[in-house]
């Protein structure tokens, strides 16, 4: 097949189960994160930080170099906060905003020359039902969920004359280590909140890890590269296409009483 496609986040996750299946279906799979994957790896793999610019360039020049041009880019690096706004640092929301949107960002911008003018070429951006149902305590990591839609959406107008199709995957719960990585607030109960946080998180990871297998996601991503063009967003599971259905077509204000229910009372 001799296709090049780059994953970031590859080293666990969804990001490995991507590149693991489309590597072993014949892609020219090229993994990218801070560290290698602990797990068995058999794709090439890259070491870069996704949120400075100087080293995703000169991963994008390297790319180039060795392997001439890039049929798909894979943005799956992420992370995930918790707790009360109130009690977020600014330092931490920087963070997010850094590994989840502005990693997108730089890589898109980077890779965009190699796509352009290669037929069918394709950019999937790895973002989450949170992203079109705000969670509670988890309210920016559904911030910038909600902000890569957006950035797909536009980025999809913009390159659509060069023949490149953009579109984001909707993933539900996952049983990923991206449960046991998430960067908790130091304040899980108070005087006010009581233990609303708390239960509220503890129900979050109870979802996950009973989630689906990433390989689901991975599977969803593999029949996306086969489309001449991609969907805008595609949802990730029957149950999961619901939620995302009602929430359209319910009211604001009883969605926002069922979240409430669910992952704040």
């Amino acid at each position: 097949m001799n296709k090049v496609v780059v994953v970031s986040g590859a080293s666990s996750g969804i990001g490995y189960a991507i590149a693991t299946l489309l590597h072993n279906q014949g892609y020219q799979v090229i993994g990218l994160s801070r560290t290698l994957p602990k797990l068995p790896y058999a794709y090439d793999y890259l070491l870069a930080d996704i949120t400075n610019e100087k080293q995703v360039n000169d991963v994008a020049e390297k790319i180039a170099n060795d392997y001439g041009h890039v049929y798909a880019l894979i943005n799956c690096a992420g992370m995930g906060i918790s707790g009360a706004v109130e009690h977020t640092q600014l330092t931490e929301v920087q963070k997010i905003l850094n590994v989840n949107i502005v990693g997108a960002f730089l890589m898109s911008k980077a890779f965009i020359p190699q796509l352009r003018g290669h037929k069918g070429s394709k950019i999937i951006n790895m973002s989450s039902v949170a992203g079109e149902l705000t969670v509670p305590f988890q309210t920016f990591y559904s911030m910038t969920k909600s902000a890569m839609n957006a950035f797909t959406a536009g980025l999809a107008l913009e390159l659509k004359p060069f023949g490149i199709s953009v579109g984001s995957i909707l993933p539900g719960d996952t049983a990923t280590n991206f449960t046991q990585n998430r960067e908790k607030s130091a304040v899980e109960t108070d005087e006010f909140y009581q233990d609303r946080i708390k239960r509220s998180i503890e129900r979050m990871e109870k979802d996950e890890l009973n989630g689906k297998d990433p390989m689901s996601v991975a599977i969803v991503v593999a029949k996306l590269l086969k489309k001449k063009r991609l969907p805008l967003m595609v949802t990730v599971g029957f149950q999961y296409k619901l939620f995302v259905f009602l929430k359209r077509i319910l009211p604001t204000r009883l969605v926002q009483y069922i979240l409430y229910q669910l992952y704040s009372k």
